[in-house]
C-alpha cells in the first residue's frame, strides 16, 4: 500500500502546482532523460552555430530554445488533431488527455511496457509486465510539472537476476519485493516507483526545481561525475545563468543506503541509513565551440553508526564550488569529489569530450572519460554516433566509512561499473521514418574482489587499507564483451509508444567462471527512461 501512497502524494503534488500556480504567456516543456531521444538533437545540441548548454540533463525547453523547432517536429507538437479520434491521437500522434493553449498546457498517458524474451544459453522465458502513468505540463512561462509511476513485474535473463539477488534491487528502479519478502508474487520480480518534478522560472536566469528524480552531468553515454544509473532520490537544484555565457547549477539531495548499519526500526517504512548530498556544477560556454564545465560534491552522514545525528547542516547551503562544510565536526568524515567536464566541437556535427574526477582530492583515486559523437555519419542523415573510452582506479568513489560512498540505495552515482575498471564502447542510432535502430558494444576490463579480498571495484565496500592502491584492473581479471542491438517502429512519439525487437550477446570471463547470455527478446514499450543493461 505505501507504493501507491507515493503514486498519491505525486499526484497532489502536481496538482497543487496547477492550483497554486499565476499564469504567464509562454510555455516550458521538460523533457526526461533517455539517451536513445536525446540523440536525435545532436546535429542542434552540438551544432557550432549554437551556444547551448549541454551537459546538465534532462532539459526545460522553453519557446525560444534552439531546440524548440526539431523538439516540436519529432513529437508532433504542431499535428492538427481536430478531425482525428480519440483512438487515433492516443495510438499515433496525441495524449489520452491533453490540453494546450497560450496560458497552460497539460497531458496524460498510460505507459505500457510488455514484452516477452529467451535467454537461449540457459533455456529461460523472460518477461516485462510494466503498467504506469505519466502526467505533465506547464502554466505560462514559469511553472512546469511532471509525474509518473511505475508498477511492474518481471523475469530476467541470468546476469540481471544475479545483480537483483545481490542488491535485492532492480537497477536503477527500485528495490525488488520478492527478494526482501514483502510481496505474494513468486519466480519473478515485483517493484513499483515514482517520480515527480515541480519547475519554477523565478527570472529569465533562474530556474528552481523541487521534486523525486535524478540527473545526469556529462556529454557522453557514461558520466564519471553524475549519471542517472541509480535510482530517483528527494532533490531539490538551483539553475542560474550568470551572463550571456556562464550557467551554474547547485542541487540538494537525501539518499538513502540499505546496507549501511541501522540502529532504528521504523515499523511504517523502511530503516534505511540516510545521507545529505550537494552537488555543485558551473558550464562556461568558452566560444560557441568550447566548454569547460567544473564539478564538486559533497556527501555527508545524517548519523554516525551510534545514531548521533549529523543533520543538514545549514553551512551545506554554500553556493560555493570546490568547498567543503565548514559546520561542526562529525565522527564520520564528510565524502568530497571534485572533477571537470570539457567539449570541443572540432566539425560541424562532431565534438570530442572528456571528463576527469578526483576523489577526496586523491591524485590516485581517479576516474575519467575520452570520447567523441557526432551526427549525420557518411553523410548519411540521422545516422548518429558515439565512441566512449572510461577508466576508474580501484577504491575511487569509495570510503572508509561506507555510508558516504558515492552511492544511491548502494547502486553508483557514477558509473555502474563503481571502480577499478577500463571500459570502450561505441553506439550507432539510424532512424528512417517510424524506424528507430541502435547497435551498441562494449568491451571491459576489471578486477572482481577474490579471497575475501576487496581489491576496488565494489564501492559500497570500505576501503582496504591493507592493499596498496595498484593497477586498474587489480584482484581477479576479468572481461566483459557486450552487444546489443533494437530495431523499433515508432507508433506514438509523444509518449514513444513502439513496438520493439532486440536481441542481446553477453560474456563475463574469468579464471573461476564463464557467463555467458543470448537473449532475445520482443515487446509493447513506452515512456521516456534510461534502462540500463550493459554492466
Amino acid at each position: 500500500m505505501k507504493y501507491c501512497h507515493r503514486y498519491k502524494k505525486a499526484l497532489l503534488v502536481t496538482l497543487f502546482s496547477i492550483l497554486f500556480a499565476l499564469p504567464a504567456f509562454a510555455q516550458l516543456d521538460y523533457q526526461p532523460y533517455s539517451y536513445q531521444f536525446y540523440q536525435k538533437l545532436n546535429i542542434d545540441v552540438y551544432s557550432p552555430l549554437t551556444k547551448l548548454h549541454t551537459s546538465v540533463k534532462p532539459y526545460f525547453i522553453g519557446d525560444s530554445s534552439a531546440l524548440r523547432p526539431r523538439y516540436d517536429s519529432l513529437m508532433l507538437n504542431n499535428t492538427d488533431n481536430r478531425k482525428n479520434s480519440w483512438i487515433h491521437r492516443v495510438l499515433f500522434n496525441g495524449h489520452i488527455a491533453e490540453v494546450r493553449n497560450k496560458e497552460f498546457t497539460f497531458y496524460f498517458d498510460y505507459l505500457t511496457d510488455i514484452g516477452q524474451g529467451r535467454e537461449l544459453n540457459d533455456s529461460k522465458t523472460t518477461y516485462i509486465n510494466t503498467r504506469g502513468y505519466e502526467a505533465g505540463g506547464s502554466i505560462g512561462s514559469r511553472f512546469f510539472f511532471f509525474a509518473s509511476g511505475y508498477e511492474n513485474q518481471g523475469r530476467f535473463a541470468n546476469y540481471e537476476q544475479a545483480y537483483i539477488q545481490t542488491k535485492a534491487f532492480v537497477p536503477g528502479q527500485a528495490q525488488d519485493r520478492t527478494v526482501i519478502g514483502q510481496t505474494t508474487v513468486k519466480n519473478s520480480s515485483d517493484w513499483s516507483y515514482s517520480t515527480v518534478l515541480l519547475g519554477f522560472q523565478a527570472s529569465n536566469a533562474i530556474m528552481l526545481n523541487l521534486g523525486m528524480d535524478k540527473m545526469f552531468i556529462g556529454d557522453g553515454y557514461r558520466s564519471v561525475l553524475l549519471s542517472d544509473y541509480s535510482s530517483s532520490y528527494p532533490l531539490f537544484r538551483l539553475t542560474a545563468d550568470l551572463g550571456k555565457n556562464v550557467r551554474y547549477m547547485t542541487m540538494w539531495a537525501y539518499l538513502d543506503d540499505q546496507n549501511a548499519h541501522k540502529f532504528d526500526l521504523n515499523t511504517s517504512g523502511a530503516n534505511n541509513r540516510r545521507k545529505w548530498a550537494v552537488f555543485h556544477y558551473v558550464d562556461w560556454n568558452v566560444t560557441n565551440r568550447a566548454s569547460l564545465g567544473f564539478f564538486n560534491a559533497l556527501i555527508a552522514a545524517e548519523t554516525d553508526d551510534q545514531g548521533n545525528r549529523h543533520g543538514f547542516d545549514l553551512n551545506y547551503i554554500n553556493p560555493l564550488i570546490f568547498s567543503s562544510s565548514i559546520g561542526p565536526s562529525s565522527p564520520i568524515t564528510d565524502h568530497t569529489l571534485l572533477g571537470f567536464n570539457a567539449r570541443y566541437k572540432v566539425l560541424d556535427k562532431t565534438t570530442v569530450y572528456g571528463q576527469l574526477l578526483f576523489d577526496n582530492g586523491s591524485t590516485t583515486r581517479n576516474a575519467y572519460q575520452l570520447g567523441f559523437r557526432g551526427a549525420d555519419l557518411f553523410k548519411i542523415k540521422a545516422l548518429n554516433y558515439l565512441f566512449e573510452y572510461n577508466t576508474a582506479d580501484p577504491y575511487t568513489y569509495a570510503d572508509q566509512n561506507p555510508i558516504v560512498n558515492y552511492t544511491q540505495f548502494s547502486e553508483p552515482l557514477g558509473h555502474p561499473f563503481g571502480a577499478n575498471f577500463k571500459e570502450y564502447l561505441g553506439i550507432l542510432n539510424y532512424s528512417i521514418g517510424k524506424f528507430d535502430l541502435q547497435g551498441q558494444l562494449n568491451y571491459a576490463t576489471y578486477g572482481l574482489n577474490s579471497g575475501g579480498i576487496n581489491y576496488g571495484k565494489d564501492i559500497t565496500l570500505p576501503d582496504n587499507v591493507s592493499v596498496a592502491n595498484g593497477s586498474t584492473g587489480q584482484g581477479l581479471a576479468t572481461t566483459l564483451k557486450y552487444a546489443e542491438g533494437t530495431i523499433a517502429y515508432v507508433l506514438n512519439p509523444k509518449y514513444n509508444l513502439r513496438v520493439e525487437v532486440g536481441a542481446l550477446l553477453r560474456q563475463e570471463k574469468n579464471a573461476v567462471s564463464d557467463t555467458k547470455t543470448t537473449l532475445i527478446t520482443f515487446g509493447l514499450r513506452s515512456s521516456f527512461r534510461n534502462l540500463y543493461h550493459d554492466f
